[in-house]
């Protein structure tokens, strides 16, 4: 089994770095170029970076910014927000970026995920799913989490793998910024649907709430935000946690 990884966070909209509940009720967290680096030094696993406004404001992704944010990293970074084409795969690998998250263009034209994994390697494409609970089930949502589709969640999962996706990044709108934990239930049934690593999202409020989604989720990767923006814990105390609690991390 595959060491766990622990994976800050930056959404960024109009180049600051952005924090919300259920992607709504924006505060400014700070320069996403300084918050890498602090990342970089804490030995984060890897580091992923949303352009949050990019596909909901149809502009494009904010090269200038990932550019200086990966001259500060020397971890994997991976970067979404505004992918609609090759060649903005492209565009973004070309300014530092090691992984490419295509999300809302996937669900509307899939045959993108397949072109880019073919192209760059399977091993570049992350599709993110952001999923709402929708009675037993949970649903698709697209454009920053404002449009929803009548797609399940599960079975989108299943499809992104058949379409050459390397990996899942999993959010979930329900759980997004209350910092209650992540949606356990929704990790485990589409990492047990799937045979691609999957990186949760959204929800972290406790060492616990990681180790639960890394254990009972059968996540492969935490992904954190306000834990670690606002100081709570750092990425040495996620890890010493996790190790004391019988966790394989990185």
């Amino acid at each position: 089994m595959l060491a766990k990884r622990i994976i800050p966070c930056l959404d960024v909209d109009n180049g600051l770095v952005m924090k919300g509940i259920k992607f709504q009720k924006l505060e400014k967290i700070g320069d996403p170029v300084e918050l890498a680096d602090c990342y970089n030094k804490q030995n984060a696993d890897e580091l992923v970076f949303l352009d949050i406004g990019a596909s909901p404001n149809k502009r494009k992704t904010l090269l200038n910014v990932i550019n200086g944010v990966s001259k500060k990293v020397f971890i994997p970074l991976t970067v979404g927000g505004g992918i609609r084409s090759i060649k903005n795969v492209q565009a973004v690998l070309s300014n530092g970026a090691d992984k490419v998250s295509i999300n809302t263009a996937g669900v509307l034209y899939p045959q993108l995920i397949t072109r880019a994994s073919k192209k760059f390697g399977s091993q570049c494409i992350v599709c993110a799913i952001d999923a709402q609970r929708n009675g037993k089930s949970w649903i698709v949502l697209i454009n920053g989490g404002r449009d929803r589709t009548d797609i399940d969640a599960v079975q989108w999962a299943k499809d992104v793998e058949k379409c050459g996706a390397g990996e899942i990044l999993l959010t979930s709108w329900d759980a997004d910024g209350t910092r209650k934990g992540y949606d356990i239930e929704l990790t485990r049934k589409i990492a047990e649907s799937v045979n691609i690593p999957i990186i949760a999202s959204g929800g972290a409020g406790s060492l616990e709430d990681i180790l639960d989604v890394l254990t009972e989720g059968k996540a492969d990767a935490a992904l954190i935000a306000s834990l670690f923006h606002y100081g709570t814990y750092t990425v040495q105390n996620v890890k010493d946690f996790l190790k004391k609690n019988g966790v394989d991390v990185r």
